[in-house]
């Protein structure tokens, strides 16, 4: 449990009043007579009368103006629900439905640039124009339109175009290699890829056209190819690929098309767009998800969850190829203005993303934990170089925040803003558990599971848990859950993903404590549990000891089974710059982790290294490290052009191979 040493920042009654839950609240008690004295009598009628809680955001937010529905929860199975049948709307036409001439739509920054605000009618001229070029090229509903994008507008305006015809989108972000790309796309099948020629990063230009042409070259089903010009002022559409099949469309030439914007009447199942997993386990997972799901999903999440609104900024430092960008996007649904960033978060230098949010007036930013921590590290002091006056709340998220780092953000950041830390994933392209404005923030713990999301904590055997670790499971459907898995007729891969350890039950694979103040703390990936003598125990634990000793600028621990029955738990350090690794500095590490965990966690073996490997999200390669200890070969645990340091991968496996030896 909480102490109140712990306590960074509590609502005031003012703010907690003009919230929109509270405004949810209020329209309970008028529209259905359900009164509610706080938040977790909420969350408790939200996850056992679900078919209410569903019916109710869907009045909430107008949709009952839309389109009816036959029922909300035809079918409660998982996986396999079935969601408002007879429903029809279409993600594109609502993300316009609460738009204002007097705010922006969207407003783009490209490193070292200026901001460029469009406006609503902008973005809806753009939409129309790209859509009806798309009719004019054959794509129906349910054909595949592909993105290889940088955070740009012609991103959101493809996704927007793409789903106002029907068809299914995805995206690749542009630091992806082409093997990463074409591990996505050659599932997906697009007869449309929309490209960039390039984005900025670190100071610098990655000119992406060669690889435009390697990636057509191996898609062969892509019979239009959309060029857009962002890091040069014109390019030679020619230049881009040379397959004689493919006809090729500059962006600026697509956007003269004068049509009207119209959106396809699609049922609440259609397929809206296709995101992936990792990739660091295997072929890629292409989650399918759909529009009527996303859309009452984000509103619920952005709305009664992060309480966006029509008049904020909402700014996510991210790629197009993670979660957040979509969960960005979804601002749109509530007539928010978002800010679209291309390039690097440490640009000019390490408080880059909050010169972009001053440059901007920033409302709402969400940022990755590693920038977080990295920030700390590196003893930043954004509140004294940036003006940050309207700023009202930060969303964290991609792995857990250690301790310290909450209480710099507000030490260093923000001293009164609404830190959100918010666990969920690609998988629902949602939250599972985070923020509430009527609840009060402490350090290390996430405030409470979202609205309508039944999360759980359950020991092997199916148990809850209050107050102890376990896995983090979902014990009632929710609308953005997978329609299915690309390529998985069978839904064997969706199944054994999600529901081959409690059948019926959604299995996160997260590691979780739920206490009885429904506040949650995400240990790592349970995948990864560290599992010593019987007693399991979360990464982020050391990462939050060693992480914070100045001598180590980075952390990689695992628990790996061996073949030959022994368990062995190697921790992996990154010696911070200038530091020598010595005997000294590896006891200083064990002594640090026995006095302030246990000895139970102190490695078997503290082994200096040039870099922690991570997904291009930020997040550690705690599992594919493991699979290479126990043997896996890197081929089969990593595709190409998905990590950072993929040659700390070769390195793991030679230690593996020294490990078999007796090394």
């Amino acid at each position: 449990m909480s102490t109140d040493t712990d306590l960074l920042w509590s609502p005031s009654r003012s703010a907690a009043e003009s919230s929109n839950i509270a405004g949810f609240m209020r329209w309970l008690s008028g529209a259905r007579g359900l009164s509610f004295s706080d938040y977790t009598e909420l969350w408790r009628w939200s996850t056992t009368d679900v078919p209410a809680f569903w019916s109710a955001v869907w009045e909430f937010y107008g949709l009952d103006a839309v389109s009816g529905y036959d029922e909300v929860l035809a079918d409660p199975s998982m996986p396999g629900a079935s969601w408002f049948p007879g429903a029809r709307l279409n993600f594109a036409e609502q993300c316009f439905a609460r738009a204002s001439a007097a705010r922006p739509a969207l407003i783009s920054v490209s490193e070292g640039g200026v901001p460029v605000e469009m406006s609503w009618e902008q973005l809806r001229r753009e939409v129309a124009a790209v859509a009806a070029s798309l009719r004019d090229m054959g794509v129906r509903p349910g054909d595949r339109v592909a993105g290889y994008l940088p955070n740009t507008s012609h991103a959101v305006v493809a996704l927007l175009a793409g789903a106002a015809v029907g068809a299914v989108w995805t995206v690749c972000s542009q630091d992806f290699g082409t093997p990463s790309v074409l591990a996505r796309l050659q599932q997906a099948q697009p007869t449309v890829l929309v490209a960039a020629d390039g984005y900025y990063y670190g100071g610098k230009e990655f000119d992406r056209r060669p690889a435009v042409a390697e990636i057509v070259d191996g898609l062969p089903t892509v019979r239009h190819l959309l060029t857009v010009d962002h890091l040069y002022a014109s390019s030679t559409a020619s230049s881009w690929s040379q397959r004689p099949d493919v006809t090729q469309h500059t962006w600026s030439a697509l956007l003269e098309n004068r049509a009207q914007l119209s959106f396809a009447d699609v049922p609440f199942d259609h397929p809206l767009w296709i995101l992936w997993s990792s990739g660091t386990t295997g072929i890629p997972k292409g989650i399918v998800q759909g529009h009527g799901g996303i859309v009452v999903e984000l509103l619920k999440a952005l709305g009664l969850g992060a309480d966006l609104r029509s008049d904020d900024r909402y700014f996510f430092h991210t790629s197009t190829s993670w979660m957040v960008w979509n969960f960005m996007v979804g601002g749109l649904l509530h007539g928010a203005t978002i800010v679209l960033y291309d390039g690097s978060p440490t640009y000019p230098d390490i408080n880059g993303v909050w010169k972009v949010a001053q440059q901007t007036r920033a409302t709402m930013v969400g940022v990755g934990a590693a920038y977080m921590v990295a920030a700390e590290k590196a003893d930043a002091h954004p509140a004294v170089e940036s003006d940050l006056s309207t700023l009202r709340s930060i969303l964290q998220t991609g792995s857990s925040l250690p301790a310290s780092t909450w209480r710099w953000v507000y030490d260093r950041l923000a001293a009164d803003v609404w830190l959100q830390s918010i666990c969920g994933g690609t998988d629902i392209c949602s939250v599972l558990a985070g923020g509430s404005p009527l609840l009060p923030v402490r350090a290390g713990r996430i405030q409470c599971p979202a609205l309508g999301v039944a999360l759980d904590s359950w020991d092997t055997s199916g148990q809850p848990l209050v107050g102890e670790q376990g896995e983090l499971v979902v014990t009632a459907p929710l609308p953005s859950m997978p329609l299915h898995l690309v390529n998985d007729p069978e839904n064997e891969r969706y199944l054994g993903s999600y529901f081959d350890v409690y059948p019926g039950v959604w299995r996160h694979g997260d590691w979780v404590t739920v206490d009885s103040d429904l506040s949650v703390v995400v240990a790592g990936r349970s995948d990864s549990t560290l599992n010593r003598m019987g007693v399991r125990m979360g990464s982020a634990d050391i990462y939050a000891v060693v992480e914070q000793l100045p001598q180590i600028s980075d952390s990689l621990v695992i628990g790996a089974e061996l073949p030959d029955g022994r368990y062995f738990m190697p921790l992996f350090v990154v010696p911070a710059e200038g530091t020598t690794f010595e005997d000294t500095l590896r006891n200083s590490i064990a002594t640090s982790i026995k006095q302030k965990l246990s000895p139970r966690h102190v490695p078997d073996v503290i082994v200096p290294i040039e870099a922690v490997p991570r997904t291009l999200t930020g997040k550690k390669l705690e599992v594919p490290v493991k699979r290479i200890i126990q043997g896996a070969r890197v081929a089969d645990v990593s595709a190409e052009g998905a990590v950072t340091h993929p040659e700390m991968l070769a390195w793991f496996a030679d230690f593996a191979t020294g490990l078999s030896a007796g090394g």
